[in-house]
């Protein structure tokens, strides 16, 4: 195993290496703007690499997930669909319609569809009868762009990525889901190359970043997995509300900026500078400090998942204490960007500039 995934490794990293050369000859890079603040046009295939290893690892071992050839194309139209809007910026309605296809496919041909959601509520089991197509699709796209929205500051969807497949690998391995969980471990194992890339680790000049292409194929492997794991009939291998802690941080940050953007009359998916690693920024922490601060938190959060599910805390304890933890979080959101915005405008003081992987 230590041989495999050691190959693995060094095959994610030469493909890097390989794709950076590519981008830079198709204009597939990111260019400094307003809010995207870093020196020189960084190439955008951290996404595309790790899509590839993974594709080429799952057909020479396509018995290791279930309806392998259909997970692999939805992986590989979305990772085109990202690169295309990297690169020739798509609309959001291009985008969320091709989200929407692929989530129908994948019900429909996978039958990978929320059927429930267990006892979240403390009233038994919800089934989501006829609503559960509509609710797996907005799922998939919730989950999606959850992760797509994270991708601010360097080395900050690969960190969170690796705490959310680490977790799952845990679990799935604990319930006895062996081939699975080793593709937890070699998605996280695809990760560490682009990080090391992405935060500069071997060089300035051989930076890269993930792009649209990797958040939009992270974000729908993530959800597989878990519709997949607490979803199978008889023989679930996690609870559903368990799904929530292990992609905590996304899944709150993304709501609770929904949310405050049309509480402004904004368009929810206007992209704006109050996310979570903004925030934590603008009290003062580097973006090192930044990035080890949210993973830790995520960490912690995927941590509470797995004690839930390994000790069978009722659903709906986990579930409510989830619910508290948000609320919390919106409102320190909301209140804290009105008190740094209100300052700002007396103070007439400027916007500060960070670093940003977008």
């Amino acid at each position: 195993m230590f041989i495999d995934l050691l190959l693995t490794f060094f095959i994610a990293f030469a493909i890097l290496f390989l794709m950076r050369k590519v981008a830079r000859k198709v204009g597939l890079v990111d260019k400094p703007s307003g809010r995207k603040v870093h020196t020189g046009n960084i190439p955008l295939v951290g996404g595309v690499a790790i899509c590839i290893t993974i594709v080429n690892y799952i057909y020479t071992h396509p018995g290791m997930i279930n309806h392998a050839n259909l997970f692999m194309l939805s992986i590989c139209g979305l990772t085109a669909v990202g690169a295309l809007d990297d690169r020739f910026d798509l609309s959001v309605k291009v985008r969320m319609l091709v989200q929407a296809l692929i989530s129908f496919a994948m019900i429909y041909y996978a039958d990978a569809n929320l059927h429930t959601l267990g006892d979240m509520f403390g009233f038994g089991g919800t089934d989501l009868g006829y609503f559960g197509t509509v609710i797996t699709i907005l799922a998939v796209i919730g989950c999606i762009n959850a992760f797509n929205m994270v991708d601010g500051i360097d080395g900050l969807l690969g960190g969170l990525s690796i705490v959310t497949f680490a977790s799952l690998g845990i679990l799935l391995g604990l319930s006895g889901e062996q081939s699975l969980s080793y593709l937890c471990l070699l998605l996280v194992v695809c990760m560490v190359p682009y990080i090391i890339m992405n935060l500069g680790l071997i060089g300035r000049e051989r930076k890269v970043f993930m792009g649209d292409a990797g958040s939009m194929m992270i974000g729908f492997t993530v959800i597989w997995l878990l519709i997949g794991a607490s979803q199978t009939s008889g023989n679930a291998m996690i609870r559903p509300v368990t799904a929530l802690w292990l992609i905590a941080v996304p899944l709150m940050d993304m709501t609770a900026i929904m949310i405050r953007r049309v509480k402004q009359g904004k368009s929810p998916f206007k992209p704006d500078r109050d996310h979570l690693h903004h925030i934590c920024q603008r009290l003062g922490c580097s973006p090192t400090q930044t990035l080890i601060l949210i993973c830790s938190i995520a960490a912690i959060l995927a941590g509470v998942g797995i004690i839930g599910e390994i000790f069978l805390i009722p659903e709906f304890l986990m579930f409510y204490g989830f619910i508290i933890l948000f609320t919390v979080y919106l409102l320190i959101l909301i209140n804290y960007c009105a008190v740094i915005n209100f300052f700002r405008r007396k103070l007439d003081l400027p916007e500060k500039k960070y670093s940003t992987s977008k």
